[in-house]
């Protein structure tokens, strides 16, 4: 089917409004990234990679890296399990759950962070109880990791649940007829359906995971070499004047969203070309 115009305007309108978005995208996105590289390599490749083999560098580094690691395999659980629950069964109070899913979009992650300091720190609940077993959340990885998990979680379960609505559920109800047990028709016949949107549900979660700043601000206490994340130690160097090491910092972020955004575009790609294959 050849793809038909759906819309009448003149040829200056259309260049008006590509040149509308191609400026927002050059003031607002691409400015701002090349400001980045170029203050990092501003004193040369020596400083760049001395920025970053600093202790305190390496630790923010590996800290980013656990708390991503504990984070999204987390909420890649929850996410595939809230949109089976979601799509596959019909029961009260399924509107609640898909309005709790969106919650965290619409709290600052500041507010979130103060929050769990409430619950967990040494004045807040369940702090008195915390320190009697001498369990430390606040000021700690497991702070970091629950903020973390809260922030991200509806990535992965906000991607698969349009999906998997509109995939419906009648090859689990054919597998059904057929003797397979729940775990079967997930493995064999949900998640080869699902395994593009999972993904691309993986990579944004991940990628929001490992630039968070909000909430993890509020409940790393910016301990260096033990609670700073690579987001907080850009911003203690800035603070610090020292400039190019933050920028040298910041490129990784930068290249993680670079990555972020080439890992979807192929994702993408791959989507739509197993759909026209289908069709």
């Amino acid at each position: 089917m050849s793809r038909s115009t759906v819309t009448t305007e003149s040829a200056p309108v259309r260049l008006l409004l590509i040149g509308t978005a191609v400026a927002f995208l050059s003031l607002f996105l691409l400015l701002p990234l090349a400001a980045v590289f170029v203050e990092a390599f501003r004193k040369g490749w020596e400083v760049f990679l001395a920025s970053l083999h600093e202790e305190a560098a390496l630790d923010a580094i590996k800290l980013t890296l656990l708390a991503a690691g504990i984070s999204v395999p987390l909420n890649t659980l929850f996410g595939v399990s809230a949109a089976w629950l979601v799509t596959k069964f019909k029961f009260r109070g399924r509107s609640l759950l898909v309005s709790l899913i969106d919650l965290p979009f619409a709290v600052s992650p500041v507010i979130a962070g103060l929050v769990w300091v409430l619950l967990f720190g040494a004045k807040g609940w369940f702090g008195h109880w915390l320190a009697e077993h001498d369990i430390k959340i606040i000021f700690a990885l497991p702070g970091i990791v629950i903020a973390t998990v809260f922030v991200t979680f509806p990535f992965v379960a906000r991607e698969l649940i349009p999906l998997m609505e509109t995939q419906g559920s009648d090859q689990e109800e054919a597998a059904v007829t057929l003797g397979a047990n729940g775990w079967h028709i997930f493995w064999r016949v949900t998640l080869p359906n699902i395994k593009w949107g999972l993904l691309y549900g993986v990579l944004l979660c991940n990628a929001r995971a490992m630039g968070e700043f909000g909430a993890v601000s509020v409940v790393s206490g910016h301990i260096s070499g033990e609670t700073n994340t690579l987001p907080l130690h850009v911003e203690v160097l800035y603070n610090e004047y020292q400039f190019s090491a933050a920028f040298a910092c910041a490129t990784l972020l930068a290249f993680l969203a670079l990555i972020t955004l080439s890992l979807k575009t192929a994702v993408e790609h791959f989507t739509g070309h197993s759909s026209q294959n289908n069709h």
